[in-house]
Formats: C-alpha cells, structure tokens, sequence
C-alpha cells in the first residue's frame, strides 16, 4: 500500500501526483466501464430500456454527490491530520466519516425506494420508460446501503494516500457488476431473465462484494488507518466534518438538481434525445474519470502538504494536478470525438439517437481542457478545506448559466442541438473562475487543526 508512513515524506511535484493518480485513473476507467456495459446490455431492449438505465445510474448520481460533498470534509480533515503526523486523530474521523455516510445511505435508500415511481415522473418519462425505470430504482436502492459504506472507505483511504487497495477493490467490484449484469439480464447459468432490473440487481451485488472487502480488512487492521468503534457518538467531530463538508455537499446538490433541470429540459425533446445524453455523457465518462482522479491526488497533496505547513508545495500539487489533468483529458476529448458516430452506433442502432449522440458528444468533448480545470483545481481547493469557493462558482455557472440559457432558449422552440449547447457556456465562465481563485492563495487559510483532544 502506498501511503505515507510515520516519519516518511509526502509525495511532491507532478511525479507525486501522477503517482497518486494513476490507481484512481484506472479504478474510475473500471467503473466507466461497468456504466457503459449497463447501457450497451440494456440497449438492445430499447430507448425505454436505455432511459430507464440513464435515470437509474442519475439517481445513483446524486447520491455519490451528495456523499462526496460530505466526504470532502473527511478528505481535507484526514489528509491535513495524517500530513501533521497525527496518525491517531485521522484514523478517528476516518472511523466517523465511515459511520456517518452509512447513516445517510439507509435514509437515502429507504427514501428513494418509497418513492421511486415519483422520482421518475420527475424526471419527466412517462409510459414504458416511467414503468422500467421505477423497476430500475426499487430494485438497486436497498444496495445503496453498501454503495455508501465503500465509498466512505475508499475515500478515507484516498486522503491517507493508499490508492493501491481502492485499485484493487474497484477491479474485483467492477468485474463483479459486468458479470451478472450480463447473467441476470440477459438469463445466463439458469437464472431468470429481469431485462433492466437484471442491470440494477448486477451492480447491486457489486457494492456488496467491494463493502464487504474493504470492511474486513479495516476490522483486520489490514488498512494503514487504525479501526475505531463505530457505535461510539462523537459529535464534535461530525461537526467539523459537516462544517467543511456541507458546502460541497450543498454544491453537489446544486450541481445534481441543475443537471436534473437541464435533463428535464431534454426529456422534453422525446426519448430519443434524453437517451442520446444519457449515451453521450457515459462514453465521454472515459474522459471525466481522468480528471476525478487528478482531482483526488491534487485534493489529498494539498491536505498532506499544508497539515506539513508547506504551503509551496501544496500550490505546485495543485497546478499540476491541472497541467496534467489538462494534458490527459484533451488527449482523451479529442480521440472520442474523432470515433463518436461507431462509439454511438456501438451502444445503440437507432439512427435518430446516434445523431444526437455524436452532436452532444462533439459540444462536451470540445470542452474537455476546462472540464479538466474544474476536476483538478476543485479537488485542489476542496483538499485545502476551501469547499464554499466551488460552491460558489457551480451556482453560478450550471444554474444561472447553463440551466438560464436553456430555459431560454426551450422558451423560444429552439432545437435541442442548441439546448445541449448551452453547456459551453458553463464550462468557459467555470475555468476561468477556478484558475483565479488558485491564483489568489485565499484558499490556504481556509482552516487550521484543532490542538490534540
């Protein structure tokens, strides 16, 4: 495992964070991968079959925001206490962090469950797609109980600098999925037929197998963080944790409805274009996830170097996490532009769909060098424990931006190829924002340590 060690140095320069990076790179490819097998298994049932999977992986979506807002505050508490060699207090709000998201996971899953037809007619499908997608939701939320677990976990690990056992976990889970998605889907090995609910069930049984792992080797002290117990109540560090992590929280939950509003806004268009967004996003993911994991090695550097007081080092993690980040997804935006319409074919054979495809994956894959500012120097920002800053500037830019403009523009019958560009927009006005808030050094004080308890 590559963590930092009692009295070891934390990585520097760009080296450190491409060595941090690479494992999450990888582990996110992986779990690309399994979403878009999860559409590609279901496609051949249909662009009601795709929409259901488009809304149930949304759905999924706004929950791992949601955590991941909260977890933000755990990555910026546990990276800052392990770089100040306080191995002891970072492993105790590792074990808080663990105990409060699977809180919120059994709230969200029964939530979602009771109201999962609800949820759909939100979303604005109806008929077939409102019937599979409902299916779709009840079936995968009591999973959303294990989903939460491991994802607190491999967080927490991330911030200590083990990115090797998230590796190894996101493989074996991620195998897992794509194995009985296409068992219970299509009725392989004698098992029933569940069509889109098999694509649910499959990645269900993922988040149980990857929980579980990663339980018994934290309670095995096969981690480098030291176990806790769970049944203990410690309110003064849930609170710190929610003092730095309700931001994020609150702008991933900004950023979720926004994306919602602007999904909405193309159900409106017919099935053919919310699946097309739904097939465009999931093959750009390729993409996406190279940022998210220059957004977690720039996110857990500049934590370790600033509980370090070395204040130098924490901005250089983080303009190379950007240089990087930059360098990767525009390399990856342009080679998937360039194969988009066999890309688009591959997932479905309906010809509509597959222009729409092409057309939004051409708009967002153009916009990939800025995409790449948002991932890295958000991450960056978040790891310093600045959360209000991305809050702030995803408020902006999604709602009175993009969202704004496609209202506007849905107002005035515009098609929906100008309604997806819309998002240009979004991403120029966010790039430039990030670059001056990292320019400005405001975020470096944006919290201090508590003295030893």
């Amino acid at each position: 495992m590559e963590v930092l060690e009692e009295g070891g140095k934390i990585p520097r320069g760009s080296m450190g964070v491409w060595t941090l990076a690479w494992p999450s790179i990888i582990t996110n490819l992986f779990y690309a991968t399994s979403s878009i097998v999860a559409i590609k298994v279901v496609g051949n049932l249909g662009p009601d079959a795709i929409a259901a999977a488009v809304t149930g992986q949304r759905v999924t979506f706004i929950l791992q925001a949601v955590l991941t807002g909260v977890l933000a505050g755990s990555t910026a508490l546990i990276a800052r206490n392990w770089g100040a060699n306080n191995k002891s207090e970072a492993g105790i709000f590792f074990t808080r962090t663990v105990q409060l998201v699977i809180f919120i996971s059994i709230i969200s899953a029964y939530l979602i469950w009771q109201f999962a037809e609800s949820l759909v007619i939100f979303f604005g499908l109806k008929d077939k797609a409102l019937i599979l997608s409902t299916e779709y939701l009840r079936a995968i939320s009591p999973f959303y109980i294990a989903f939460g677990c491991g994802m607190a976990l491999i967080t927490a690990l991330r911030a200590v600098g083990d990115v090797k056992t998230p590796l190894v976990i996101g493989m074996i889970m991620n195998l897992f999925a794509i194995f009985f998605m296409l068992v219970l889907v299509n009725g392989w090995l004698g098992f029933p037929q569940y069509g889109v609910k098999g694509a649910a069930l499959g990645n269900g049984v993922s988040f149980i197998i990857g929980a579980s792992l990663l339980i018994v080797f934290w309670l095995t002290n096969q981690l480098p963080v030291r176990y806790f117990s769970l049944f203990k109540l410690d309110i003064s560090r849930v609170k710190e944790i929610f003092h730095f992590g309700l931001p994020a929280a609150l702008e991933q939950v900004i950023f979720q409805l926004g994306i919602t509003a602007f999904l909405i806004l193309v159900a409106y268009y017919g099935t053919e274009a919310y699946a097309a967004y739904g097939i465009g996003v999931q093959i750009l993911s390729f993409s996406f996830v190279i940022g998210f994991g220059f957004s977690i090695a720039g996110a857990t550097l500049v934590g370790q170097h600033l509980g370090a007081k070395d204040n130098d080092q924490a901005k250089r993690a983080g303009w190379g996490a950007m240089r990087l980040s930059i360098l990767s997804m525009t390399f990856f935006g342009v080679l998937i532009t360039f194969f988009a319409e066999p890309l688009a074919r591959f997932m479905i054979d309906n010809d509509e769909v597959v222009r729409l495809s092409v057309i939004f994956i051409w708009l967002l894959g153009s916009m990939q060098p800025l995409m790449a500012i948002e991932f890295s120097l958000g991450g960056a920002l978040r790891g310093a424990g600045d959360t209000k800053t991305p809050l702030a500037i995803t408020l902006t830019c999604l709602l009175f931006i993009r969202v704004f403009l496609a209202v506007i523009f849905f107002l005035l019958d515009a098609s929906i190829e100008i309604i997806f560009s819309t998002l240009l927009a979004d991403y120029i006005v966010k790039g430039f924002l990030y670059v001056a808030r990292f320019r400005s050094d405001k975020w470096m004080n944006s919290m201090s340590l508590k003295e030893d308890r």
